[in-house]
């Protein structure tokens, strides 16, 4: 599941900064970024898990979903849930302020473009055909 992939890059970015962090290229009071990001993606992600339990469909990217979401955070990701455990991931790295943690944001956007993107958004391709497709054009994947 993704969040396992976000839990386990969140602790390889915390360790990292402690055993090895390399480069230090951000300093306070620009470190102080990272809280907004933290910010920006906790709130995306219960906004978005919030309208799945409201809509009744699934979180889960290897069901089948029972109807598409396309407003809210969804009007402006496809995929807000990932964009926000990146957003959270990329916060924790700028916080710490070291390359050695940038990392972990692009790993984990890396696997989503991997292993789960390409199995969601063939689901939900399959269950809600065109109206999906037209959505895809109107709406960009990450931001």
């Amino acid at each position: 599941m993704p969040t396992n992939y976000f839990i386990l890059l969140l602790l390889f970015s915390i360790i990292l900064h402690f055993i090895s962090p390399v480069v230090k290229i951000l300093y306070p009071p620009y470190t102080y970024l990272g809280w907004g990001f933290i910010l920006f993606g906790a709130v995306l992600n219960l906004w978005t898990d919030m309208l799945f339990k409201k809509q009744e469909t699934t979180v889960k990217p290897h069901l089948e979903p029972s109807l598409l979401i396309t407003s809210g955070p969804f009007s402006i990701s496809r995929h807000p849930m990932y964009l926000g455990m990146a957003s959270v991931l990329l916060g924790v790295t700028i916080i710490h302020g070291t390359v050695s943690g940038f990392l972990s944001p692009v790993i984990y956007v890396g696997i989503m473009e991997v292993l789960f993107i390409p199995l969601e958004e063939k689901n939900l391709n399959r269950v809600f055909g065109t109206q999906y497709t037209e959505y895809t054009q109107k709406v960009r994947r990450w931001i």
